[in-house]
């Protein structure tokens, strides 16, 4: 067990590029290691049990369990945001950043923003409903597609659901078009009985798996993309002391550069995990919309929304967002039932 040791990596895709410190700081060499879990084991044999400091990546997520479980080793997964000390560089190479990530570690790893990688089952879990995004994103260009292209001899398709979009408009296509555009609407069909197979089991791996998601479906305009995704997402609610943490946690609160008597207004960080991030908006622009009921959730909105001014209307959605985030988290921890006006319900009580 080397339990002194400290291991700065740099991950590649064929190759890492390894630097290893004794417990006095002196650097014992570098090694580049191949991107396989023998090359890797094989390499690790001589330091099983160190401490291991890398940036997250494709690879860091199997790579940062492997070492834990298989070799006894501490890994701490650095965010590349936070790092300015090594991509901000006029000598940049992999072995230099390896060498700082190790180096960085030995004095402080949370000078690293260590990153918290979600089990092998949550990922794969995660997974499926990325792909489904990725069929819904591809069915959205195909419908764009076959819409342009009508456009471009003056007649205009239906207007209609991606899902319902191939059975609207099969027989509304100019005859010149049809050769062109009858294999892109078989496409969106087959595409359409994908994203179904993947609705249902999303359904079904909440029902069996996550049950937990049945707190969140709770509130209005939350489905059961966004309630799993936001499980897989955290996997562990005590990750955060406080509900109010999920806001900045996802990059839903402004940047702030304040010196003085100058704080400037600057956008929201947008950090965190960016897919989550969308599916909330999206889920605030349903709470503020035509059909969203009422809830202080939405008030709150509304009142951003009313102050008018520029990009009034998406303030307000991103301030939905963020609060949108908090009031599940604290359903997931509390197991509350869901009372659109708790505040209020609270504040005339006392």
């Amino acid at each position: 067990m080397k339990n002194g040791i400290t291991i700065g990596m740099d991950l590649g895709d064929k190759f890492h590029i390894a630097v290893a410190f004794d417990s006095e700081g002196n650097e014992l060499g570098s090694t580049e290691v191949r991107n396989t879990k023998s090359g890797i084991k094989k390499y690790f044999r001589e330091y099983e049990g160190a401490t291991v400091a890398m940036e997250a990546g494709t690879h860091s997520p199997w790579i940062s369990r492997f070492l834990t479980e298989e070799l006894n080793c501490r890994v701490h997964v650095g965010n590349p945001r936070k790092l300015r000390f090594i991509w901000d560089s006029n000598d940049k190479s992999d072995e230099r950043d390896a060498r700082m990530l190790g180096l960085v570690c030995r004095v402080e790893p949370r000078l690293l923003s260590v990153l918290h990688h979600r089990s092998r089952q949550a990922q794969a879990d995660l997974c499926v409903i990325k792909s489904r995004n990725k069929l819904v994103q591809v069915r959205t260009q195909l419908v764009n597609h076959a819409r342009g292209l009508v456009k471009s001899i003056g007649e205009r398709l239906p207007k209609c659901s991606g899902a319902s979009f191939s059975r609207r408009c099969a027989d509304c296509i100019p005859e010149e078009l049809e050769l062109a555009l009858r294999p892109i609407l078989e496409s969106i069909t087959a595409l359409n009985g994908k994203i179904k197979e993947l609705d249902e089991s999303i359904l079904l791996m909440s029902r069996d798996q996550y049950p937990e998601t049945a707190l969140l479906l709770q509130v209005p305009g939350v489905g059961p993309v966004t309630a799993l995704t936001f499980i897989l997402t955290f996997e562990d609610p005590s990750r955060f002391e406080k509900s109010r943490q999920v806001g900045p946690f996802l990059g839903l609160v402004p940047k702030r550069d304040q010196s003085g008597t100058n704080d400037k207004q600057l956008h929201i960080t947008k950090a965190g995990n960016t897919y989550l991030r969308q599916l909330l908006v999206n889920c605030s622009h349903h709470i503020l919309g035509q059909y969203g009921q009422d809830s202080l959730l939405r008030r709150h909105g509304q009142a951003i929304a009313a102050r008018g001014g520029k990009n009034a209307k998406k303030r307000a959605a991103v301030a939905v967002a963020r609060k949108l985030a908090v009031l599940l988290h604290h359903l997931w921890v509390s197991g509350e039932e869901y009372e659109p006006f708790y505040n209020a319900l609270s504040q005339k009580a006392a």
